[in-house]
């Protein structure tokens, strides 16, 4: 089976062109994705047909669970149909769990730099993240349920819930993100009783009112380099709770991706995407 390796800010993928295949692709994303047994990857896209879209992608995360968004695994799924030439024109319409997603190139010079992804119109309504809130705690802000109390491994955090197709909590803090512990509260918070489907969490520290720094550790994979709905839903909680303004630049581990939400319309996310590798996967 034929593979190419991408990433985008560090987050990197294994993509498989599965038009005409039929794999337990959960199985072989835990295989593939494995470090040092394996490619390695935080991802298993696979390109598949779409009756409603250019093209489908779907997304498994290395412990075989499938994710409904991924921006990075997005854009870096637009990369290859560019370099493939699967695609003619500078935008793409892509079929994921969470909907259909428009991507568009950001050429100089008829060089693709940049890829700006669609990501969705973003959810708060408790039901729709999921999140299982206990009554009498957390504020609203806007439309939005965040200030929830919360405290783990001796930390008291205050969380903001997002959903981007996929769920996010999002805690803001006062000192630099590298010196947050996330490798020791992020596997609780994955999987705490709050968050029947699981949950992604983002601690994040707002630089500027156009800059803001974050860490991530994604549900079924860990800490990654980058996640771009990470990043759209911290951009987000912090518009709404009146931190930041409504175009910012995200700082992850991997590099730097832009958001944009204007509020009532879906959150745009731009930044690079590379192809790094291409092989053979023996089946």
């Amino acid at each position: 089976m034929h593979f190419t390796k991408l990433q985008g800010l560090g987050n990197d993928f294994v993509l498989v062109d599965a038009r005409g295949k039929d794999r337990d692709w959960s199985r072989l994303a835990k295989a593939m994705c494995r470090l040092h047994f394996g490619i390695g990857a935080d991802g298993l896209l696979v390109l598949l047909h779409s009756e409603e879209a250019d093209f489908r992608m779907r997304v498994f995360n290395p412990d075989g669970s499938e994710a409904e968004a991924c921006g990075n695994g997005l854009r870096c799924f637009v990369r290859y149909l560019v370099d493939q030439k699967m695609g003619s024109g500078d935008t793409f319409s892509i079929e994921t769990v969470a909907g259909i997603r428009p991507a568009r190139l950001i050429k100089d010079g008829g060089k693709t730099l940049r890829i700006q992804a669609g990501m969705g119109k973003p959810e708060f309504k408790p039901v729709d993240i999921p999140v299982a809130l206990e009554p009498g705690k957390g504020k609203l802000f806007d439309i939005m349920m965040g200030d929830y109390p919360l405290e783990m491994s001796g930390r008291k955090l205050r969380l903001n819930f997002v959903s981007m197709g996929n769920p996010h909590a999002v805690c803001f803090i006062d000192e630099p993100v590298a010196d947050f512990p996330l490798k020791n509260i992020g596997p609780a918070m994955e999987k705490y009783k709050l968050f029947p489907r699981g949950v992604n969490f983002e601690v994040a520290r707002v630089v500027s009112r156009s800059r803001i720094e974050m860490r991530v550790w994604e549900r079924g994979v860990g800490e990654t380099l980058a996640c771009g709905s990470g990043a759209c839903a911290v951009a987000i909680a912090g518009q709404l709770l009146g931190l930041s303004d409504s175009k910012v630049e995200v700082l992850l581990s991997g590099g730097s991706a832009e958001v944009e939400w204007p509020k009532k319309a879906e959150a745009l996310l731009t930044g690079p995407a590379e192809a790094v590798f291409t092989g053979e996967w023996p089946e």
